[in-house]
């Protein structure tokens, strides 16, 4: 039937109350929970309501050698080892129960380690109901006797709202009733005893200031976290003992309120404590546990458990709900069950538990990086990006963190030692946590309806049983009748007065009955008219009836293919997003390939540039070298090739004398020098025969018995000379060896080169080999000897006091004897270029006068 007819609303007024520019810190509890035993050792101390203090273990100082401080961190409230549950629900989770049913959103989460006491505190245990029971028993305390009717509000795929006329709903209704299998619980039926402890809550709690001229609707989800994949755990899967299905991940999306959403997750609308505990239940048996070394029932996955309230305002009249989309409040309030931190080590996690620690831990680390750059960012003023998209968890829960609702988190703290380390990484998180402000939630538009419609039209007086019946009423609306008792029988009054009466009411009530005809036929008419139009209603309802059959069942091939077609596109995001994390993987590794590779080709270039430098340096000397040398043996050969010359010109001259005069004049030499003074003249000497060898004698070498290694260069030349050194039994070698110095006790070097005349000098270099401690040998040069060849025209020549005649050239000839030309000392240094141990000095030649 089509709802009444109804004044429209007055435009949405914001409350002047509401306070959208501020913003409220992040509300962080602590709650430490009782030793598994009491003589362990304990870590954590409540200082007061505010204050806990860590202790530093004993194993801790003794291990890492120090005196640790003691630590104390703040929070808004800290809840002792003796603090209930009701205790800590009127604390924590009752205002935000409270907030969600004025229509504002509430985020509330359970952080520590593992076995810490995070599942008791939100879930609890027989006999102790833990938030989450608590929180729903509030709801339907606060909203029972509003509620809509079933299937009156309706979810769908967009994170929004639908409200169906009650013929719709009472369709709705009867479908699912005929279903064999009820997808949803009734609300009738007891509470499973699986968990009807936890659900006992004793104490009644109810919300203040309801708004009692709404109609609310509950709808709760379930989902888990694991892996950074997204699972319903209240999905309904055909069980297909052939080939079973896997459960498919869910994808996070956006709304049109840019509030974020799980696509395809299961809401269940529900009407009681039992039933919405009893469907939280059911997809509590899916969650995935596991027996870790530190928990028997180790959580692996994130859970949250979502209440979602719908609260829609009724008609003017008070009596249907106000079919209007844009009147409908959607406020959620998100239960997370966060997986304990730990570390593998402790767990001796392997395989599958290693890698969901893992995920646990990089989801929580995630958090941790999110509320860092949040605090930074409220702190510093700066922009920085928050990465929520890291993880699934953060990236779900961001529009609470942007102002869509408050935020509250427990850090369960197990206070044992051996939890020492993560329980101080736990406490630095909470630290950073409360430092972080969210914008405080807008409140809830006022709707333009008159308050009080709902109880407007209803019956006022008492209780229908009390009603007076119509006969009463009618016989009250007579007049009364006189006393008719005849005393005697002369009273002429009492009978005229009865008579007068009764005609009074006979016409009385001809005229009731002539106005209850007339309302007869009234009604009659009224009547006839109302089976009319209800006729007529029938058949528009039937018309309508058939066009909603045939509307639906066209929707429902539309769904279908837009389930299949949804399903591809999810399958082919799937593969796009595992084909986009390999890619990006390759692109990451190419990326570190790449770097390494110009790192290695920098090094190679800069390893290139200095052995070029160091090759040109190196050239550069070599080919100096060269040169110096070259033009020593140029300028020895020059001299050798004049010394030859000079030899045949004396001979020439000699024998032109010899033909011509008696006494020939001696030629001038050739000099070492091109700008040499003019010689003064000596006196002539007959000149000795060319090309005479004389050997000088030295000292001759010792070799009293000793073994030597006769060192000889392949460079050497061999002389012909008639003194040659020679020592017997020496080890001779070509390039001095350690092998060879081993075994001998004395070393001796030949070393040849040119004397200042132009003649090859072969000087004998001896020295002693000692053992160094390094286990080699070294040599000490002890004596030098010297063998040279003298050609005779380089003799001593006779002094003379006559001057020679004079030169055809005009210049005088220069005598200059033996010792003065060839004057050379040899002196033992150290450092010397001529040969270990001994320097050569010249000394300049002196004029002869």
């Amino acid at each position: 039937m089509k709802p009444a007819k109804a004044k429209m609303p007055r435009k949405p007024v914001i409350k002047k109350g509401s306070q959208s520019n501020l913003k409220d810190p992040v509300g962080v509890y602590c709650r430490v929970r009782p030793l598994s035993f009491p003589d362990q050792e304990c870590c954590v101390e409540v200082v007061n309501s505010t204050t806990v203090q860590l202790h530093t273990p004993e194993g801790y100082r003794l291990n890492r050698n120090g005196d640790y401080k003691e630590t104390q961190y703040s929070f808004k409230r800290v809840f002792g080892i003796h603090t209930t549950q009701k205790e800590l629900f009127d604390v924590v989770a009752s205002p935000l129960v409270d907030d969600l049913i004025h229509g504002k959103n509430g985020l509330l989460f359970t952080y520590g380690v593992t076995g810490s006491g995070k599942t008791h505190t939100m879930t609890g245990s027989p006999g102790y109901g833990g938030l989450l029971p608590r929180c729903l028993n509030m709801i339907f305390n606060s909203i029972g006797s509003f509620q809509a009717k079933r299937y009156v509000f309706k979810s769908n795929d967009r994170n929004s709202m639908e409200i169906q006329c009650e013929v719709d709903a009472l369709l709705e209704r009867q479908k699912r009733e005929a279903m064999p299998v009820p997808k949803t619980p009734s609300n009738k039926r007891q509470a499973d005893p699986e968990f009807a402890d936890m659900i006992n809550v004793q104490e009644f709690c109810k919300a203040e200031e309801i708004d009692e001229d709404s109609v609310y609707g509950v709808f709760v989800s379930y989902i888990e976290i694991y892996n950074n994949y997204i699972y319903d755990l209240l999905e309904e899967v055909q069980l297909d003992p052939i080939k079973p299905k896997l459960p498919q991940s869910k994808i996070l999306r956006e709304d049109k309120n840019h509030n974020m959403y799980v696509a395809g997750c299961t809401e269940v609308e529900v009407k009681s404590t039992e039933e919405a505990f009893e469907v939280f239940w059911r997809g509590q048996k899916k969650r995935r546990i596991a027996n870790t070394h530190l928990n028997r029932e180790s959580s692996r996955s994130h859970s949250v458990f979502s209440i979602k309230l719908v609260q829609a305002p009724l008609d003017a009249d008070g009596d249907n709900v106000l079919q209007e989309k844009e009147q409908i409040t959607i406020s959620q309030l998100s239960l997370v069950d966060l997986a304990g931190s730990e570390r593998t080590n402790r767990t001796k996690a392997e395989g599958n538990r290693l890698r969901e620690a893992g995920n646990i831990n990089q989801s929580l680390m995630t958090l941790r990086t999110c509320m860092e750059v949040l605090r930074e960012n409220q702190t510093y003023g700066t922009n920085k990006m928050v990465p929520y998209r890291d993880s699934k968890l953060t990236h779900l829960f961001k529009n609470y963190f942007d102002g869509e609702g408050k935020v509250r988190m427990i850090v369960c703290v197990n206070p044992k030692a051996e939890d020492y380390e993560e329980s101080l990484q736990v406490m630095r998180f909470a630290e950073v946590t409360q430092e972080v402000e969210v914008a405080r939630p807008v409140d809830k538009a006022i709707c333009g309806l008159t308050p009080g419609r709902r109880y407007r039209n209803l019956p006022r007086g008492g209780p229908v049983g009390d009603e007076p019946l119509v006969t009463e009423v009618i016989l009250q609306s007579f007049p009364p009748l006189p006393p008719s008792k005849l005393l005697d029988i002369n009273d002429e009054e009492t009978l005229p007065k009865l008579i007068e009466a009764l005609e009074k009411r006979h016409h009385l009530r001809q005229l009731m009955t002539e106005e209850l005809n007339k309302q007869c036929m009234n009604f009659k008419a009224l009547l006839k008219e109302f089976d009319s139009s209800l006729l007529n209603k029938e058949n528009y309802i039937q018309e309508k009836l058939n066009e909603k059959e045939k509307l639906i069942s066209g929707q429902k091939s539309e769904i279908e293919r837009l389930e299949k077609k949804n399903k591809t596109l999810e399958y082919k995001v799937e593969v796009l997003e595992k084909t986009t994390t390999i890619y990006e993987e390759d692109k990451r590794n190419l990326q570190q390939e790449l770097e390494s590779q110009n790192q290695k080709l920098q090094r190679q270039y800069s390893d290139k540039r200095r052995l070029e430098a160091r090759l040109q340096g190196m050239v550069t000397e070599t080919s100096m070298k060269w040169q110096k040398e070259c033009e020593r043996r140029v300028a020895a050969t020059q001299l050798e090739m004049q010394n030859k010359l000079w030899v045949k010109d004396e001979k020439l001259k000699q024998l032109k004398a010899i033909v011509t005069e008696p006494k020939p004049e001696k030629p001038e030499r050739p000099s070492r020098e091109r700008d040499r003074e003019k010689i003064l003249p000596r006196s002539v000497s007959p000149s000795p025969v060319p090309n005479t060898p004389i050997p000088v004698r030295h000292r001759r070498s010792r070799s009293a018995g000793s073994r030597w290694v006769d060192h000889k260069p392949a460079s050497n030349v061999q002389t012909e000379t008639v003194m040659q050194p020679h020592v017997p039994n020496a080890i001779t070698v070509s390039v001095a060896n350690e092998k060879a110095l081993a075994k001998c006790e004395k070393y001796m070097l030949t070393h040849q080169e040119l004397a200042s005349d132009g003649e090859i000098q072969t000087k004998v270099i001896k020295g002693d080999v000692y053992k160094t401690r390094g286990g080699g040998q070294s040599v000490q040069f002890t004596d030098i000897e010297t063998l040279k060849q003298e050609s005779p025209t380089g003799s001593r020549k006779r002094r003379s006091s006559t001057i020679a005649p004079a030169q055809p050239d005009g210049t005088e000839s220069e005598w200059t004897d033996v010792e003065t030309r060839c004057s050379v000392a040899v002196e033992m240094r150290a450092g010397s270029q001529l040969g270990p141990g001994y320097q050569h000095h010249a000394q300049p030649k002196r004029k002869k006068p």
